[in-house]
């Protein structure tokens, strides 16, 4: 489980077919092989950790085909930039919302405008997952904890204060791209209850 609260940024080094190197700030004994990584939001499994340049450790996954069709990693190549997060351990501060990991499809940023010292970003989503965000409510875009201010239809608004778009990737995002999108635990549970309710 994570957070949606990013506390790192990694870089693809390498990529065969569905095994991505990442480069992170993480010490690397620090890192268990087996541990959960959130990269961009995808709840990945490390695989194998080494040093980098003294600095900076690198670590593996490997990605399903499955995960490669459903999220953006399949236009992951050397040199993107992505949000990182490492699971919850006992005792961590519960800074965002619960975030598993697992992402439920694409949302794509329509919009991007200054809003006082925030950025206003639209986002527009598949109507069978626009059901599931509610204003005021949590998604996880790219890993990160965000809250929905309003609701339009399959699209949504939410604002990003500068620090988040200084420690995130979301300082480098423009209107057109797709990012990772999961929807709240809690909203996902509602939403089956009351298809349960209609059916009774």
């Amino acid at each position: 489980m994570f957070t949606g609260i990013v506390t790192d940024i990694g870089k693809v080094m390498a990529r065969d077919g569905g095994r991505f190197t990442i480069a992170c700030g993480y010490p690397a004994e620090s890192i268990a092989l087996g541990a959960s990584i959130a990269c961009g939001g995808c709840c990945l499994t490390v695989t194998d950790v080494r040093g980098h340049n003294d600095t900076r450790t690198a670590f593996a996954v490997d990605v399903s085909n499955e995960t490669l069709a459903v999220t953006t990693l399949a236009n992951w190549y050397p040199g993107t930039r992505i949000n990182l997060e490492r699971s919850l351990k006992l005792g961590d501060e519960l800074g965002g919302h619960m975030v598993s990991g697992h992402v439920d499809g694409l949302a794509r940023i329509v919009s991007i405008s200054p809003d006082g010292t925030s950025l206003r970003f639209i986002f527009e989503v598949p109507p069978h997952l626009a059901r599931f965000v509610a204003p005021k409510g949590s998604v996880a875009l790219d890993g990160t904890s965000l809250t929905v201010n309003a609701v339009e239809g399959t699209r949504f608004g939410v604002n990003l204060i500068p620090h988040t778009l200084a420690a995130t990737t979301w300082g480098a995002a423009k209107p057109g791209d797709a990012v990772n999108f999961e929807v709240d635990l809690m909203a996902r549970y509602v939403a089956r209850l009351a298809e349960a309710d209609k059916s009774t």
